[in-house]
């Protein structure tokens, strides 16, 4: 699905390869390593490998078995990128011998457990822009200032949905009975494709009440979608872009507990501090559910979809995030736009660049 973008400009004229010299990336892990216990933690470069490949390698050659390897996350395929793997540290003797052109090790060191899913704080980004002109490159400057500023809507990337963007349609039919997938992993994932586009639907839905709660008169504002003039005046005066509903699910930021917004004026105070950011729904089966008019618009997107999901585990992901530590440099010579950024975990750094240029760019890549 297309994003509905929160920046208000054209598209800006700007040449992207997502290759390792112009695409990097830097996992920043929750915690450093123990130095000592029974595993080995290695920070891992690979270049134009998915971790999948980048790990077969390495067990083939370090005799590791491919389910005792851990790692907190899969990083893309094209590009540079380095990340934390642990592996049984009696197999570390054997990285001594090892040498691959695509593959470096950075660092080893001991370990008390197994990395997991998710045990990462989140990611160091480097993109490398071509073919910009000063004032598209003026552009490209106000666009991450105004990102910083605010904040941005945390779609899923174009990743999740697979090359010909069909991921979620498969899901869908796995869960329907129309379609089979003995592999569990591979069924998991395309189901997962298919919740996170009902994510990408209803974040859509929340961008576009904000944008129109700033767009329109509270009397149009209420108009469009059915509240009464105090419920939308309480929405269109809040000050910042990404305006709160009253019982939404909200949870603390950047990391803590989910819980429904009771009270929208604190609420919206702790929002605009970061303290705490908007959360949307993962369909799925579980106990915490918005309520009043947010539940209203969550019924709009998941209703259809809840009977299928009802025995697929539920969660909720932050709808809104941050970007953080951005720093930009512009060769005017070589017409070259470089920006570097952080993101929390579980954030795409090609939602970011989709979002500052205005067009979608990506469909190619896998």
């Amino acid at each position: 699905m297309k994003f509905l973008y929160t920046l208000n400009h054209a598209p800006i004229n700007a040449h992207f390869s997502k290759n390792s010299n112009d695409f990097v990336v830097r996992e920043v892990p929750l915690y450093e390593p123990s130095g000592d216990g029974e595993h080995a933690m290695i920070h891992l470069q690979k270049k134009d490998l998915t971790t999948w490949e980048a790990l077969q390698i390495l067990s083939e050659h370090l005799g590791v078995k491919m389910r005792d390897f851990g790692y907190a996350g899969l990083k893309d395929k094209e590009g540079l990128t380095s990340q934390f793997v642990t592996f049984p540290f009696k197999f570390a003797q054997n990285l001594e011998s090892f040498s691959h052109e695509k593959i470096k090790i950075l660092s080893l060191n001991r370990h008390k457990n197994k990395l997991k899913i998710g045990h990462l704080k989140g990611n160091n980004f480097f993109i490398r822009l071509k073919k910009v002109l000063p004032t598209d490159a003026l552009k490209l400057r106000e666009a991450l200032e105004t990102l910083s500023a605010q904040g941005f809507a945390n779609y899923f990337g174009f990743q999740r949905f697979g090359k010909f963007g069909d991921n979620a349609e498969a899901g869908l039919a796995i869960l329907r009975g129309e379609k089979r997938i003995k592999n569990p992993k591979m069924r998991d994932f395309l189901i997962s494709a298919y919740q996170s586009e009902l994510f990408n639907a209803w974040l859509a839905k929340r961008v576009e009440i904000s944008k129109f709660a700033s767009e329109f008169s509270v009397s149009e504002f209420a108009k469009i979608y059915g509240f009464d003039k105090d419920l939308a005046k309480s929405i269109a005066t809040q000050a910042q872009f990404y305006k709160l509903l009253p019982g939404e699910i909200l949870g603390h930021f950047p990391h803590g507990a989910f819980f429904t917004c009771e009270d929208l004026g604190a609420e919206v105070e702790r929002f605009v501090r970061r303290d705490i950011t908007s959360a949307g729904l993962i369909a799925g089966a579980q106990k915490l559910r918005a309520s009043g008019v947010a539940r209203g618009f969550e019924s709009e997107i998941f209703a259809e979809a809840e009977a299928y999901l009802a025995q697929t585990n539920g969660s909720y992901r932050y709808a809104w995030s941050y970007i953080e530590d951005i720093s930009h440099s512009y060769d005017e010579e070589k017409a070259q736009f470089g920006f570097s950024f952080y993101l929390p975990k579980g954030s795409y750094a090609t939602v970011i660049l989709e979002e500052i240029l205005h067009r979608e760019i990506f469909e190619n890549f896998v």
